[in-house]
């Protein structure tokens, strides 16, 4: 048989396997046992974070063909069936790839057409904002009037692309990033489950560059467990996802709040060399400036917080001032921004490395003249200024 990937392995099959989404599915689960059933509902939210699978289940349990009061039972064709594509009546659409007004249209003749085995024809539109104005137009009539056979579930991660006149004709869920702890229970509990074995900070940070996104994370759980065969560490995800190690990242800061600018073209050097993407290393130094200024200003916060690097921040913090800190992440903010577009990452990145660190220098020079000039005799300062004006 073929390998079958973790994350479609794992996939939830039902309402109570599905993570951090506890809301929605108690708001589904009321829907189907109160027999309250919408003709259109709108998902949105970021990748990975359940969405369509959500939207699956959904398709199944509203179809199923034995209810036990109002609630799905379980047992039956449609319930136990994994694999919605061999289901008739529950058609997904990838509106990717189908976003003109002709596919619309054929679907709305074929909307008109009794469900073969189920009660409800759904409708899966997946990324649903990359329909055309014209497809958006010709979807609004059916929206609003659908046959009583037919449900629509649109799916989307830009939800702000949608026209306010579709989305006001569908039941809305906003779908949360999947939090760090959820994250981290799940991917223990599959790494026990296919005796996979790994650290527990390899599964934190895991979970911390998955931004959220449940189906990441699993995805690189299963590509690292392929490239390692004995205890999976933290350095093993750093190889395999491009990202660069937590020593590196402080001996790169400390260079940076020191002005030590061989060592900083060094350490970039040696990032470069080795493959890493400089978007991902800005954002880890975009956050931990950002902890370092949480921790100075609000401490009490700061400490109820499961932080990497966290005593080092602290320690770190107190020797760095408030212009250098604000300085550091409007430098880097904006560094994310165009890293993205760049053609050229590393000089981009050496060139706001060296920006904030003249940025730092240049006020320390001022204060110093202020210093100098306060300690003269008042009668030297005006012969120096005197001089200056002859001159």
């Amino acid at each position: 048989m073929a390998y079958k990937s973790l994350y479609r392995k794992y996939r939830p099959n039902t309402f109570d396997d599905v993570y951090g989404q506890e809301f929605i599915i108690k708001t589904l689960k009321n829907s189907l046992q109160n027999k309250k059933i919408c003709h259109a509902y709108l998902f949105s939210g970021s990748r990975g974070t359940g969405k369509t699978t959500v939207a699956k289940i959904f398709a199944r349990m509203v179809n199923c063909l034995n209810p036990k009061e109002n609630m799905p039972c379980g047992n039956c064709e449609i319930c136990k069936n994994e694999n919605t594509d061999e289901i008739q009546d529950i058609i997904e659409i990838d509106a990717a790839s189908n976003n003109g007004v002709d596919e619309i249209r054929e679907l709305k003749n074929k909307i008109k057409l009794v469900p073969v085995l189920c009660k409800y024809k759904v409708y899966i539109i997946d990324e649903v904002h990359m329909l055309s104005t014209g497809a958006f137009n010709a979807l609004l009539k059916t929206l609003e009037e659908p046959p009583e056979h037919v449900i629509f579930i649109l799916a989307t991660t830009e939800p702000q692309k949608l026209p306010v006149t579709i989305i006001s004709r569908c039941q809305r869920f906003d779908f949360k990033r999947i939090t760090l702890s959820d994250i981290e229970n799940r991917l223990l509990y599959i790494s026990q489950k296919e005796n996979i074995k790994i650290s527990s900070s390899a599964i934190a940070e895991i979970a911390l560059i998955s931004d959220g996104a449940l189906r990441d994370a699993i995805g690189i759980l299963d590509q690292v467990s392929s490239f390692s065969d004995k205890t999976i560490e933290i350095d093993d995800i750093y190889i395999i996802g491009g990202n660069v190690s937590y020593t590196v990242l402080k001996d790169l800061i400390e260079a940076y709040l020191n002005n030590e600018l061989e060592k900083i073209l060094n350490i970039i050097e040696t990032i470069y060399l080795e493959g890493k993407d400089f978007s991902k290393l800005t954002e880890k130094v975009l956050y931990v400036f950002r902890n370092m200024l949480i921790c100075k200003k609000a401490s009490e916060y700061f400490k109820t917080k499961d932080t990497i690097l966290k005593e080092w921040i602290f320690e770190k913090s107190s020797n760095v001032n408030d212009y250098e800190l604000k300085n550091a992440i409007e430098n880097f903010e904006q560094l994310s921004r165009e890293i993205k577009f760049s053609n050229y990452p590393r000089i981009l990145f050496e060139l706001y490395m060296l920006k904030g660190i003249n940025e730092n220098i240049e006020p320390i020079k001022i204060e110093d003249e202020k210093k100098t000039l306060n300690k003269k005799e008042p009668e030297k300062i005006n012969n120096d200024i005197y001089i200056k004006q002859k001159e």
